[in-house]
């Protein structure tokens, strides 16, 4: 994700703990997301679109912040 910021994101997951903890939430819903796509864990396809919109949610609040803190 962003790796034109990955310098950023990983000294923004060491100094910002709100960013971390976004971070790693989104991670965390793309690996769900994953599992159920790939029939690991029972879900219904409405459930998997619940789960990508608000893992959609957590990279628009992750890019905003990567954007407001970037060098121009």
């Amino acid at each position: 994700m962003f790796p034109e910021y990955s310098e950023l994101i990983a000294r923004l997951r060491q100094e910002d703990p709100q960013f971390g903890q976004l971070f790693d939430q989104h991670c965390a819903l793309d690996e769900r997301i994953r599992n159920m796509e790939e029939r690991i864990e029972l879900a219904s396809s409405m459930e998997i679109e619940v789960l990508k919109k608000e893992k959609l949610h957590l990279k628009d609040m992750l890019y905003f912040r990567l954007k407001s803190v970037a060098p121009h």
